[in-house]
């Protein structure tokens, strides 16, 4: 794939609020989010476990869907297997001071591993690095499925988002669907009755660390192609995924104690203070940063 990230990250934050276009691609059919993260990150057990096992539990979160023919819990109807709520696991996008497309400094939902400063991913070519960014957007021209690259090129504010999507070739970026991402990259949990306020929380906005820890220790504890979790990874993880404490989670809650979307911004310079002089790796920059 050839695309042209500087100053853009439109796959890593929600610009949607920097444009009057209606964009709701997360929408599909019955099945919509309970969340309202844009472009969540979808993980896979593996790298669940790499961010887990490398201290990051607190960057990562869940995912479950509407369904009508799904389980109903907290008044919801949730997506389900063999009546087990299945969901995804994804990097967490609190708010940050951006400023894609030379807007002016906003507070918009960036994922946690993005450096506001530079736009660039912080683990980039890391071993943490997700295979769905390193294969972006690939999967989504494999499936003839709209770009976030065209949705910027067509939407984002005046003439500043240019041209991103260079090359439409998506090098065979094959998508891991149907049964074969269940245990993988779908996963289900074995009791529903233990996420009794989460449904509810999730879509406020609102889940704990707890609940994080749960929905995360049972993916970790999943096997491929089967709906079974492991009693022992799941009781491992659910420790891990409690016990942490990174800089990604302390960013987290520094941005938050800060401001929210929709507030006044200061500079994404504040980035230094808060994530690299708490150990945040650095990003190489695109030759022009200070």
């Amino acid at each position: 794939m050839n695309v042209d990230c500087e100053g853009c990250a439109g796959c890593c934050l929600d610009w949607r609020p920097l444009t009057d276009a209606d964009i709701d691609h997360e929408q599909r059919g019955n099945r919509r989010p309970l969340d309202g993260t844009a472009n969540l990150v979808s993980l896979t057990r593996d790298e669940v476990r790499a961010f887990v096992d490398a201290g990051h539990g607190d960057a990562l979160t869940p995912r479950l869907f509407t369904d009508d023919g799904g389980v109903l819990i907290d008044g919801h109807s949730v997506a389900a297997v063999d009546g087990r709520p299945v969901f995804y696991v994804g990097l967490r996008k609190p708010p940050k001071p951006v400023a894609p497309f030379d807007a002016d400094p906003t507070w918009l939902d960036t994922c946690v591993f993005l450096d506001p400063v530079t736009l660039q991913c912080r683990i980039h070519d890391d071993d943490l690095y997700p295979d769905t960014c390193a294969t972006y957007p690939g999967e989504n021209l494999t499936l003839d499925v709209e770009t976030e690259c065209e949705r910027v090129e067509r939407h984002a504010p005046g003439q500043r988002a240019g041209q991103r999507l260079l090359d439409d070739d998506p090098q065979d970026a094959t998508p891991l669907l149907g049964p074969a991402a269940l245990g993988t990259k779908l996963f289900a949990h074995p009791e529903p009755d233990r996420l009794d306020g989460v449904c509810d929380r999730l879509e406020a906005g609102t889940l704990t660390d707890e609940d994080r820890a749960e929905l995360v220790a049972v993916a970790a504890a999943s096997a491929p192609g089967t709906g079974a979790v492991s009693e022992d990874w799941y009781e491992r993880y659910r420790e891990r995924a409690r016990a942490a404490d990174s800089w990604t989670g302390r960013a987290i809650d520094a941005w938050a104690a800060m401001g929210e979307v929709g507030q006044s911004a200061p500079t994404p310079q504040r980035a230094r203070a808060i994530e690299d002089e708490d150990g945040a790796p650095p990003t190489p920059g695109w030759g022009n940063d200070k």
